[in-house]
């Protein structure tokens, strides 16, 4: 009875961009530190170096989030501004 892949099993390249995809995002850096700044200044904050390859990661949902506009705020749709109620005198 098979269940569906295992997570070792799924393909990566679906998860994250290539690097390819990340240069072209970041204006056509090639330095992964030039890369990082320019995503980060494009509202890609969850953009990162991965410790073992010193590659910019960046989330093909994160990149889909930014592109679509959400900001990941936290605020899940609702308005920016904070709902005050009246205080009694």
């Amino acid at each position: 009875m098979s269940t569906g892949p295992l997570a070792s099993e799924l393909p990566t390249a679906a998860l994250v961009l290539s690097p390819e995809e990340v240069r072209e995002l970041s204006g056509g850096y090639l330095r992964a530190a030039d890369q990082l700044r320019a995503l980060r200044q494009r509202g890609f904050h969850r953009a990162y170096r991965s410790q073992r390859t010193g590659r910019v990661v960046v989330e093909r949902a994160h990149y889909d989030a930014v592109a679509a506009g959400r900001t990941g705020t936290g605020d899940h749709g609702a308005s920016a501004r904070p709902k005050l109620r009246p205080v009694a005198p």
